[in-house]
C-alpha cells in the first residue's frame, strides 16, 4: 500500500515543479539599490501620463517584463494567476508579501536606476524596472 501512496505523492510533486516552467534565461542584474517601500501615500506620476503603470502577473510571467518610467511614478502589481507570488527586488529592499489571485503590491519609485526583480517562489520569474529622470 505504501508504494502506491509514494508514487502519487511524487507525481503530484513533479506536476507542481513543472507548473514553474523553466528557462535558460539569466536575471538581469540589477545596477541600482531598489527603493524602500513607500507610504501609500506617496505621489504618483506615470510614464507617459495614461494613468498608473501596472504589471500583470500572469501565466507565470510579469508583463510587461521590462518597464521604464519616470522617477517618483508608482508602479502596481496585480496577480491574475491562481498561484501565490511576490514581487521580490534582487538586491534586497522592498519585497511584496505572497500575492494570492487578484491581490495587488505597490511599490514607488524615487530614485533612477534600473530594478531587477523576481518571484520568490518561482525564481524563473524574472522583470526589470527601468526608472528614469
Amino acid at each position: 500500500m505504501r508504494l502506491p501512496t509514494l508514487i502519487g505523492l511524487f507525481m503530484a510533486a513533479s506536476l507542481a515543479l513543472a507548473a514553474c516552467g523553466a528557462s535558460s534565461t539569466p536575471a538581469p542584474a540589477a545596477t541600482a539599490t531598489p527603493p524602500a517601500s513607500a507610504p501609500a501615500s506617496a505621489a504618483a506620476s506615470s510614464a507617459g501620463g495614461a494613468g498608473a503603470p501596472a504589471v500583470t502577473i500572469q501565466n507565470f510571467a510579469f508583463n510587461p517584463a521590462a518597464l521604464t518610467v519616470k522617477v517618483g511614478t508608482e508602479v502596481t502589481w496585480t496577480n491574475q494567476d491562481s498561484t501565490a507570488h511576490t514581487v521580490t527586488f534582487n538586491t534586497g529592499g522592498a519585497t511584496s508579501d505572497n500575492l494570492a489571485q487578484s491581490a495587488t503590491y505597490k511599490q514607488t519609485f524615487p530614485t533612477a536606476g534600473t530594478f531587477a526583480y523576481h518571484c520568490k517562489i518561482h525564481s524563473t520569474m524574472t522583470a526589470t524596472v527601468t526608472v528614469t529622470q
